[in-house]
């Protein structure tokens, strides 16, 4: 296989931050966005990447969907999760034979990739690094943040470890693992804690280190990771996130010092909210709520376990994003008390 360009489809907050630092190393890339102003702004006056990390600015090649012409090895899907299957159609024939497409986003999908494309066309990607799209041609690199590659069925590969070597390219500490459903999985524990403090106009950091909720908080991973052992799933840690230490068999003050660590991480960053904050309160628009949460609670319910809290905190979302509940710390009650008896999670 010879190395065509690197196609990056999806030039938001992950792909774009991702586009700019590969663009600037030297690699020949072509980026693929729905957004003709950003398409426009990356390929002439450049894609602006600013924040604490470092600020710089690279023209990108570029392109709407339309444009697309031809085929290409490496395929980085990096839109949001509820326009997967959508992208993945539309990406389907520029994928050369013996080439890939790597989910650098947020949730499970490489379950709709795979199913689409073929599991052996099919890698996984972690990734955690904090980043928000703000106009087009200019996204916040906040703060840095696990990026994990592996395979969906566990085998390292040659395309792995040359993957895996880009990516560090752009995240020195960039793992390869054999074990990226563990990545994944965790990543829902912790990201269902960032839908909930999505209810709010908390930070995140102030959201999660609020004691009358952390038991709120730990019923959510909780529910998360039981979903995950039923599939036979191995958490992995990241960023502070520790999964075994929100079992039920975990020790006396392990879930509140892994909580305690998530706020030592996120005060250290510029990326304030999360990015489904950011959709419901900024950009006014639909979440990945139900491909990040709601495949969850299907997939618990098939393998028969009950993920209540999660289908609660799932209708609460759209509920908001209907305009039917205002953003407020009270919905961190109400999503205590609609899922779950005083005795299970605390409410103030």
């Amino acid at each position: 296989m010879t190395d065509s360009p690197i196609l990056i489809w999806g030039g938001g907050a992950i792909g774009g931050t991702m586009a700019a630092y590969w663009a600037r190393a030297g690699h020949s890339v072509l980026l693929v966005d729905i957004v003709q102003e950003h398409v426009e702004a990356c390929r002439t006056r450049g894609l602006h990447i600013f924040g604490p990390i470092e600020e710089f600015t690279v023209k990108v090649p570029a392109a709407v969907p339309g444009e697309l012409i031809g085929q290409f090895d490496r395929v980085v899907l990096a839109v949001k999760a509820q326009a997967t299957e959508t992208a993945v159609r539309a990406l389907a024939p520029h994928v050369a034979p013996g080439g890939f497409v790597l989910s650098a986003q947020n949730g499970l999908n490489e379950i709709a990739i795979a199913q689409s494309v073929g599991a052996e066309r099919t890698m996984g990607c972690f990734v955690n690094f904090g980043s928000d799209w703000h106009g087009p041609g200019e996204i916040l690199y906040g703060n840095r943040g696990a990026v994990v590659v592996g395979e969906i069925d566990n085998a390292v590969r040659e395309r792995t470890r040359r993957m895996h070597a880009l990516l560090a390219e752009f995240e020195p500490d960039a793992i390869l693992t054999d074990n990226i459903w563990g990545y994944l999985w965790g990543k829902e524990a912790y990201g269902a804690m960032l839908f909930a403090t999505a209810l709010t106009n908390e930070t995140i950091a102030d959201a999660l280190a609020m004691p009358a909720y952390r038991p709120l908080y730990v019923a959510l991973a909780r529910e998360i990771l039981a979903v995950a052992a039923a599939r036979s799933v191995r958490p992995e840690a990241f960023d502070g996130f520790d999964p075994m230490a929100y079992l039920p068999t975990a020790p006396d003050g392990a879930a509140l010092a892994s909580l305690d660590a998530l706020v030592a991480h996120n005060r250290r960053s510029a990326k304030t909210h999360s990015g489904i904050w950011r959709d419901l309160a900024v950009r006014r628009r639909a979440t990945e709520v139900d491909a990040q949460l709601g495949i969850v609670v299907t997939l618990g319910a098939a393998a028969g376990v009950p993920a209540p809290l999660t289908a609660r905190l799932v209708t609460l979302i759209h509920e908001i994003e209907r305009g039917q509940r205002p953003l407020a710390t009270d919905n961190l009650t109400a999503l205590a008390a609609g899922a779950a008896g005083p005795s299970e999670v605390a409410t103030p």
